[in-house]
């Protein structure tokens, strides 16, 4: 496809171009459709984004919108393609520029030029009666838009500061071909039918509640589900020789002023008084684990120290991101900190990077892998982060592990190796990390005795293989669409009585799948056998179903139904067998 530049030029762009280019026209044809629509509306930002686009809109006073609207917003849409209007650029000098918005009533894009550089070049795009200020590309003409769909209204604060007037953010996706389209909106039917909330509500795993926004309330099902994996998490540690720690949830502002976190993230720290003093609920581990750490003299024998700690942490997140347990404002982080020599780096983030990529298998997440490097704002020298980085490159390498490099994304302290997931829907979402930090054991002072007797510092490595349980269990609803392994499954079996004359067969079925560590329900009561099974089914999504009439009661064995529909007779102690080694192997 060929696509117009803000300089004039018309040149082809590649295929993943191509789609954001019509996504950022998509953008401007909305606005446009809305302008006609709504007169007298102002517009902030309005990019392409990874899967389609948006517009923050500040609607004359009194107008609200909602997803009901969209239907004739995408009929004026499709009315701009037909007209076919040619996107036009041009540019202006600031001066002109900052007159040209307030002239045209654009006010945040004249405030916006203040905020770029003296020597930024100031470019517009015009199709028809609309115009923006905007870098481009676009499409030629409008009518190049065949395949589009608004999909979301919230809120969003100019510039993303809440200091700020909230706007009005309408979203929407565009694509090629109304096929790419359609395929779209079969994820979008997919990705509701898999809602973790959804089925969180349904299978009674956890709640929310407006007396704690963020917060999730875990309910018995989904604490089974959590033990289930805590248990896995821990013998992983065990297997990979890590130490298990736990460290207090509210530490003292003068550690957190030690590790850094006061001035590079206390926006997101939640803080409190204790004794006229301050203090911070804990937004992370690290600090902790220095402490530990710092708690008697090391050697070289010591290390690498591994101590791992499923540590409860606390981050203010804005209100409007929340999001069940993808986004939340407490959580328990997956994490560890590794403490080693110079000459055990390549050795340990190989380690690690086995310990993380097993999680993945064991779970089905294909990933991929990206090494993240220096941010502007960081700490530490030129050296350090040198070193750093090429530490984890010449790990990667050795492994053969393919990774891109993603400039600038490192944390404040270390460069980083960071695991992005994609699940059944195709998202991505980053949950492991392998952080190496020179920062933290110079901040603390942390020392280990060489074999020559001197003092060195030892480096410091942070890891995370879920991220948070919070938002791995919501990753693993949705890619299980809460039919879960065996191991995971909240009730592993129900015991279905056909009529009341079997419950006294049932009820000692199900004793004898307890006392063997199966979680089961015996269903007693007075339903049909078909509205049982089909709760099972639909509601609980058990792996297995047991369904004893009268026949299996007289013989003293078990009809067994599982997810596919098939059923087969056996006895109880095969099933047992069966089920507590699938169990115990985690198949």
């Amino acid at each position: 496809m060929k696509a117009l530049f803000n300089d004039g030029h018309v040149a082809e762009v590649s295929e993943e171009q191509e789609l954001m280019v019509l996504r950022h026209s998509a953008a401007h044809i909305m606005a446009q459709a809305i302008n006609r629509l709504y007169p007298g509306c102002d517009f902030g930002y309005g990019p392409a984004t990874e899967n389609g686009f948006y517009y923050d809109i500040d609607f004359p006073e009194g107008t609200k919108i909602s997803e009901e609207d969209f239907p004739a917003i995408e009929a004026e849409m499709k009315k701009i393609c037909k007209e076919n209007l040619k996107f036009e650029p041009y540019e202006l000098p600031r001066e002109e520029a900052v007159k040209h918005m307030k002239e045209n009533k654009r006010f945040y894009k004249a405030e916006h030029i203040d905020d770029l550089d003296q020597d930024a070049r100031i470019t517009f795009y015009r199709q028809g009666e609309y115009l923006d200020m905007c870098t481009g590309p676009h499409v030629l003409y409008t009518k190049a838009l065949k395949a589009f769909k608004l999909t979301g209204v919230s809120g969003a604060y100019w510039k993303g500061d809440s200091n700020n007037k909230m706007l009005t953010r309408i979203n929407g996706v565009a694509f090629r071909s109304k096929d790419e389209l359609a395929e779209y909106e079969h994820l979008l039917a997919e990705a509701e039918k898999r809602d973790h909330r959804k089925i969180g509500r349904e299978m009674d795993l956890f709640m929310t509640n407006e007396a704690g926004p963020g917060f999730p309330f875990w309910l018995p099902n989904g604490m089974r589900i959590r033990n289930s994996l805590m248990q896995y998490w821990q013998e992983m540690q065990d297997a990979y020789g890590y130490e298990q720690v736990q460290t207090p949830l509210i530490l003292s502002r003068s550690l957190w002023e030690q590790s850094g976190h006061w001035d590079h993230y206390k926006t997101n720290m939640y803080t409190t008084s204790i004794d006229d003093e301050d203090y911070a609920i804990k937004p992370m581990n690290c600090p902790g684990a220095c402490l530990i750490y710092k708690n008697r003299p090391r050697s070289y024998r010591d290390l690498p120290l591994k101590l791992a700690e499923a540590g409860i942490d606390h981050r203010h997140e804005l209100k409007g991101t929340l999001h069940g347990l993808f986004r939340v404002r407490e959580f328990t982080q997956d994490d560890a900190h590794l403490f080693i020599t110079p000459e055990q780096i390549t050795e340990q983030v190989t380690d690690t990077a086995h310990l993380i990529t097993s999680y993945y298998a064991q779970f089905g997440f294909p990933y991929r892998i990206e090494l993240s490097t220096r941010p502007d704002d960081s700490m530490g020298s030129d050296e350090d982060w040198a070193h750093a980085e090429q530490s984890l490159r010449d790990a990667l390498d050795s492994m053969g592990i393919e990774y891109t490099i993603n400039e600038g994304d490192g944390a404040f302290y270390g460069p980083k190796i960071d695991f992005h997931l994609k699940d059944c829907l195709g998202r991505t979402w980053q949950c492991g990390t392998i952080q190496l930090d020179f920062q933290l054991p110079e901040r603390f002072e942390l020392e280990y005795t060489a074999s020559d007797g001197t003092k060195k510092r030892p480096i410091m490595i942070h890891r995370a293989g879920f991220g948070s349980f919070e938002r791995f269990t919501g990753m693993l609803i949705e890619q299980y669409e809460g039919k879960f392994p065996a191991w995971l499954s909240p009730c592993q079996v129900k015991v279905l009585p056909v009529s009341e004359k079997t419950r006294g067969y049932a009820a000692q079925v199900g004793e004898r799948l307890r006392q063997a560590g199966v979680r089961v329900k015996v269903d007693a009561r007075d339903e049909k056998i078909g509205y049982k099974i089909r709760e099972a089914r639909s509601i609980d999504r058990v792996p297995y179903m047991l369904i004893l009439g009268e026949k299996e009661a007289a013989a003293g064995n078990i009809s067994v139904r599982d997810r596919s529909g098939e059923t087969h007779q056996t006895s109880l102690d095969e099933f047992i067998n069966s089920l507590t080694a699938e169990i115990r192997e985690r198949r």
